[in-house]
């Protein structure tokens, strides 16, 4: 399978990883919108909304929610985006959850490997 999002749950691609569990894994996105940009993944490869089970859709929100407080204390983020792509819009063919952080005032991009340190 050519999927970046099992080569990084199989440890072939590096990746930040924040959160790990038997169901998912967490990490910061490569080319993130804004500090703090996790993406959610199954650990079973499951293409989208459709054909994900209920158990595990249900654990990847639990899974948010906790680290909407991560974001929140380590980051001081302002509120908080979920987004899940579906068919032509959706680039990896891996079902993902984003959590994209705001923030009222501007922030300047900062390294990857900063962010990951105050989430880690």
């Amino acid at each position: 399978m050519d999927c970046i999002f099992c080569k990084i749950i199989q440890g072939e691609v590096p990746s930040y990883t924040i959160y790990e569990d038997e169901l998912v894994k967490c990490f910061l996105d490569v080319n993130p919108d804004c500090n703090g940009h996790v993406l959610i993944i199954p650990k079973q490869h499951t293409l989208d909304l459709s054909s994900i089970d209920e158990k595990t859709m249900m654990h990847i929100y639990k899974v948010a929610k906790d680290l909407k407080k991560r974001l929140e204390k380590r980051l001081n983020i302002d509120g908080l985006t979920l987004i899940q792509n579906n068919g032509d819009v959706q680039e990896v063919k891996h079902f993902h959850l984003y959590l994209k952080p705001y923030y009222k005032e501007k922030q300047e991009l900062k390294p990857i490997a900063e962010i990951y340190e105050k989430l880690k």
